[in-house]
């Protein structure tokens, strides 16, 4: 058995079969229309041509998502509102905060300052990129009050980064669970990888999910992780050493679609 389950939805008007992994990770998907199955991982083709079997009909594409068209891209020509591009680091943070700072005097600081913080340092990290041909995208808002901290897109593919604030404190990270300081573990990678499985859905493109550290004093992975990378804001710049993935030009197509806000109302 391959574990793999087949999950229609309709997109645009348009059904989709979605292949999906047994912790809901979509992996491939059956566009009827376009007689095309979209693979996000190639070492799965021969799965997932099998659970999709019984819903193919006549002669189908299969292959990596297209990139988008230049007809696509004229469509995103963006009224200011609708564009994420000028989005700060921790936006919508600092939006809540301007709105209701709290209390003058705390008996504890202001957790949200906390993860302010934490969201600019990863972010202005990223925004260093620019100049090796990637983009940065800052909070993302998704339906149901989630937003995506960063998006990074650049030569060495997609990534959906979640950042987590851990000022000088040690930070341990067991699949799903990760434990700063003496805080009980929490299941944060389930989020991070959902994260990552949403920008994938909306972009029809693979997004890799990233955990990113802002401070700490020592990070132990004792097993590792399966498809999730954990950085800190120190070093997340190593992103740009990995290339290989997108071409400047599919860089850019997927950066117009992921600046607008309307690609994310359906995730």
């Amino acid at each position: 058995m391959s574990g793999l389950r087949v999950i229609p939805t309709w997109r645009h008007g348009q059904e989709r079969l979605y292949v999906c992994l047994q912790d809901g990770r979509n992996i491939a998907w059956y566009d009827r229309e376009a007689a095309r199955v979209n693979l996000l991982a190639d070492d799965r083709r021969q799965d997932v041509l099998e659970v999709l079997g019984p819903f193919l009909t006549g002669s189908v594409t299969v292959g990596p998502p297209p990139v988008p068209t230049p007809a696509e891209l004229a469509r995103l020509s963006l009224h200011p509102d609708d564009d994420l591009a000028p989005n700060r680091p921790g936006e919508a943070l600092q939006v809540d905060l301007d709105r209701d700072p709290g209390p003058p005097h705390r008996f504890r600081p202001d957790p949200r300052r906390k993860a302010l913080a934490a969201e600019q340092a990863v972010g202005e990290a990223l925004d260093r990129l620019d100049g090796a041909g990637w983009h940065a995208l800052h909070s993302i808002p998704l339906p149901g009050g989630d937003r995506i901290h960063h998006l990074a897109i650049g030569p060495g593919g997609l990534f959906a980064v979640h950042t987590l604030p851990a000022r000088k404190q040690r930070v341990t990270v067991a699949d799903p669970m990760v434990a700063v300081g003496r805080r009980e573990p929490r299941p944060l990678l389930r989020r991070v990888r959902a994260d990552a499985g949403r920008a994938s859905y909306a972009l029809t493109a693979e997004v890799r999910p990233v955990l990113a550290l802002a401070g700490p004093a020592e990070v132990a992975v004792p097993v590792p992780l399966r498809g999730v990378r954990v950085v800190t804001d120190a070093d997340i710049e190593e992103l740009a050493r990995l290339g290989g993935i997108l071409k400047p030009a599919d860089v850019e197509a997927l950066h117009a679609m992921a600046r607008d806000r309307h690609t994310w109302t359906r995730v």
